[in-house]
């Protein structure tokens, strides 16, 4: 395994470094005040300009691995790139490279028909509009995804979809125009065989957003994450992806780079926390010394410089193999990333809160959102606990 980043991939480290620094940290107090002028859930005219920057210097799409419509990246290759876009939790959206739509655009991509790719996939490339992805549901647990109780039934040319979704995230953007829904569509077939996913526009009749779900009091707005009632809603039979029963394929296909950018993106806000840790106890004196010299301080700064350099290694791995063997190949590595990086970000965020005092818990510092993200995703894309019976089960099978 050589994790040593190719020459292509040091130079776009490098010009995207480069933008970050000019033009996402030094606007991050000003998207916290256009949010908060007027309508919250209308796109900032902040972003979209700096969509523009990107594109002109070359960092738009860079995520689709074996598409000649990215950026021709591996997911080794682009993992480094999603840890410095994952500084600042709206930035990957500059870059077009946010979820739930690059997971989305790669269900397009892999999945979708000719004409499902032109209706919907081209624009989504382009940045013109937003995604949503409609799977987990308020009734049932959902952790197990044979529980889901949504359905998609077919009636002639059609198929009606009803059920109640919830964290459907994107869902809050006007531009989100377009759901991939799942739900059952053959509730005798094998277990693995009765669900689908289906093609439904937002602006369907029957399709209703219920309301938005605050994560830790934050609303995560224009991007939001909303529970959506859709009541017969008929779609046309050509809005099914790959086919009928084939929804978990598509889910696994999904989820595993899905996971790669989201544990790359918590190396890169841990590696900004302890960045501010540092910072902070070297101008803070405590009981007649700086905090730096606390030796409790310095213990929590090496543990997490551990920390960080482990769960990048293991994601860069879990992205090796998915791209030598396949994401089964790879399904224990994802697993064992999708428990570590959520984990080990919210130590070195709550260490980082730590030493910045009251001023860690409150909005003045970009810590507390941080957590807030991060504790989410240890339910995300599967809770921990799943993963950790997926791997034990998957070790246990070696014996």
């Amino acid at each position: 395994m050589d994790f040593d980043y190719s020459p292509k991939v040091r130079d776009l480290q490098s010009r995207l470094k480069a933008f970050m620094d000019a033009n996402i940290y030094p606007n991050e107090a000003a998207f916290h005040e256009e949010v908060a002028e007027g309508d919250r859930w209308q796109p900032t005219r902040l972003i979209e300009e700096l969509k523009v920057k990107a594109r002109a210097a070359g960092l738009w799409n860079l995520f689709l691995p074996e598409s000649r419509r990215g950026a021709g990246l591996t997911n080794t290759e682009y993992a480094p790139l999603c840890e410095i876009m994952g500084r600042t939790y709206w930035a990957p959206e500059v870059f077009n490279c946010n979820a739930p739509d690059t997971g989305n655009m790669e269900v397009l991509e892999r999945y979708g028909s000719e004409e499902q790719k032109k209706e919907w996939l081209e624009p989504l490339l382009e940045g013109r509009i937003r995604s949503g992805f409609a799977m987990t549901e308020p009734a049932v647990a959902s952790s197990d995804a044979t529980n889901i109780q949504s359905s998609i039934v077919r009636d002639g040319d059609h198929y009606v979809v009803n059920g109640r979704k919830w964290w459907t995230s994107g869902a809050g953007d006007p531009r989100c125009v377009i759901f991939i829904f799942m739900g059952k569509s053959d509730p005798m077939a094998d277990k693995y065989r009765q669900q689908s996913m289906i093609l439904v526009p937002r602006d369907s009749p029957g399709v209703k957003i219920v309301r938005f779900l605050p994560v830790f009091g934050y609303d995560d707005a224009p991007h939001g994450h909303m529970e959506v009632d859709f009541i017969n809603v008929r779609v046309p039979a050509s809005a099914m992806l790959l086919g009928e029963g084939r929804g978990f394929e598509i889910a696994q296909g999904r989820l595993g780079p899905g996971r790669i950018h989201h544990c790359m993106r918590l190396v890169g806000v841990a590696e900004r926390a302890l960045e501010a840790m540092c910072k902070r106890v070297k101008t803070r004196v405590a009981f007649g010394k700086p905090v730096a010299e606390q030796g409790v301080t310095l213990e929590r700064i090496a543990e997490a410089r551990i920390m960080i350099d482990e769960a990048r290694l293991l994601t860069l791995k879990a992205a090796w193999m998915m791209d030598t063997v396949g994401n089964k190949g790879a399904r224990a590595e994802i697993a064992m990333i999708k428990v570590a990086a959520p984990t080990m970000a919210c130590q070195v965020l709550d260490w980082a809160i730590q030493a910045h005092g009251g001023a860690g818990v409150c909005d003045d510092f970009f810590l507390a959102k941080a957590y807030a993200n991060s504790r989410t995703l240890r339910l995300a894309d599967g809770p921990d606990e799943v993963h950790r019976n997926q791997i034990g089960k998957l070790e246990l099978a070696k014996h």
